[in-house]
């Protein structure tokens, strides 16, 4: 058996919770590879919203299907333990389904810390973090300082932590961050109370159970957070996440071997939205902007913030294609669109020396200010001026709606495999 993976094609917010829920079925085990609880996954079904923050999406699925928050992930015990109580109040078994990896690291009270110091450092070119500690976790992890979750199984963890702990606060003390000792020990005192409650789930080497898994036959999805475009590595930098988003993270972050993997499903919206800071080539600062945030209720799922809008952008879904090996195309979100008489699709960029590329620059990563430094070029589609929400097979579909699918597929390459109408599992299409 080979591992699928699942995937964003975007800045993030591409809906793969909803494509988890609705795959998960087909699967024995579902795996969140990257992350923390700065990417919220929502899922909607029997007229009931959930946001799941570093559980994966399959906990939902009937049956016997396991849970794995791999070694990739930064998990917050705080927040892990909210997200669980949550889950278990809804009917959710979770300790009978879930696994962590030892391997994963913990975000600790004063990465919160690090993580508001460094963004309040760094002025009007700030990141535009969630503040939720992430990338201090990571950094700590790349430079070997970084507590993980089987240290907390150790009989000498109060050291491991304490000296994490007291690292941080000298590092603070040079950023000229004075740390309020009183409101840090109330933290502290709630994140060392999470970490009994995460000491009750499984906490193994889930390396060797995913690849005994596959070795027995059971099928695995490996699910991603955020986005291809907000990769360390190959995203929008600095503007991106502290992990690698892309389809090689699946490896790394659950110990899969690339010959273990399968299919790559990557998910995108009908158009294109990004939060926080950063390049964003097609944005839109008009009312048709406002009017695609409204129709599509385009605020974070953690956050609450904003986020930006414009028209879908074929030179970066390209690219993030050709990044992952995706073989298989999701399209979310696909009934926002449904009033607007012309739609947008940005086909190339025209670079400032008035060259015209398809390929994504290095240079749309480097503007401090957030605005591209690339000017789109369009092409113009008719839009289809229906509702398809209630759409449940493919030829129930508008014409001019199938030939913005085929558009797609052309420019891309790579065939459009389930469409999603609406928000709920039921309203989705698969070809």
């Amino acid at each position: 058996m080979k591992a699928d993976i699942l995937l964003g094609l975007q800045w993030g917010d591409e809906g793969k919770g909803k494509i988890v829920d609705v795959l998960a079925p087909d699967y024995d085990i579902v795996a969140r590879f990257q992350g923390g609880p700065n990417a919220g996954h929502t899922l909607e079904f029997d007229g009931h919203k959930h946001v799941l923050r570093s559980i994966p999406s399959g906990v939902f699925a009937k049956g016997a299907i396991t849970n794995i928050i791999g070694n990739g992930v930064v998990l917050d015990p705080v927040l892990f333990r909210k997200e669980a109580a949550e889950l278990e109040a809804d009917g959710v078994d979770l300790h009978s389904i879930l696994k962590l990896s030892k391997k994963a690291h913990l975000i600790l009270p004063t990465h919160r810390l690090l993580d508001a110091a460094g963004e309040a450092a760094m002025g009007k070119g700030k990141i535009g973090t969630t503040g939720k500690g992430i990338g201090p976790t990571y950094t700590d992890k790349i430079s070997r300082h970084g507590v993980r979750t089987g240290d907390i199984l150790a009989d000498n963890f109060e050291e491991i932590y304490h000296a994490t702990r007291d690292a941080h606060f000298r590092m603070l003390e040079n950023m000229g961050a004075p740390v309020d000792r009183a409101a840090f020990e109330l933290a502290e005192t709630e994140w060392l109370e999470a970490l009994d409650y995460l000491r009750s789930f499984e906490l193994t080497d889930t390396e060797h159970y995913v690849n005994r898994s596959l070795n027995d036959g059971k099928s695995i999805l490996c699910e991603g957070a955020q986005g291809t475009m907000l990769d360390i590595d190959f995203g929008s930098y600095p503007f991106v996440t502290s992990s690698n988003t892309v389809a090689a993270g699946a490896c790394t972050g659950l110990g899969l071997a690339p010959n273990r993997i399968g299919r790559v499903y990557g998910i995108f919206k009908a158009y294109c939205t990004r939060v926080g800071s950063g390049p964003f080539p097609t944005e839109l600062f008009d009312a048709t902007g406002e009017e695609i945030r409204s129709i599509g209720h385009e605020y974070g799922a953690v956050t609450g913030r904003e986020r930006r809008c414009g028209w879908l952008d074929l030179v970066a879904l390209r690219y993030a294609v050709m990044i992952n090996g995706a073989t298989h195309l999701i399209m979310m979100k696909s009934d926002v669109l449904d009033t607007f008489e012309n739609i947008k699709v940005c086909t190339a960029y025209r670079l400032p020396d008035g060259t015209v590329t398809e390929d994504f620059p290095f240079c749309v990563g480097r503007n401090a200010a957030g605005v591209a430094d690339v000017e789109p070029i369009y092409e113009s589609l008719p839009g289809w001026l229906t509702d398809i929400s209630a759409a449940r097979r493919e030829e129930e579909l508008p014409q001019a709606f199938r030939d913005y699918v085929a558009y797609i597929e052309k420019k891309v390459g790579v065939p459009v495999a389930i469409l999603s109408v609406g928000p709920d599992r039921e309203e989705t299409i698969i070809r």
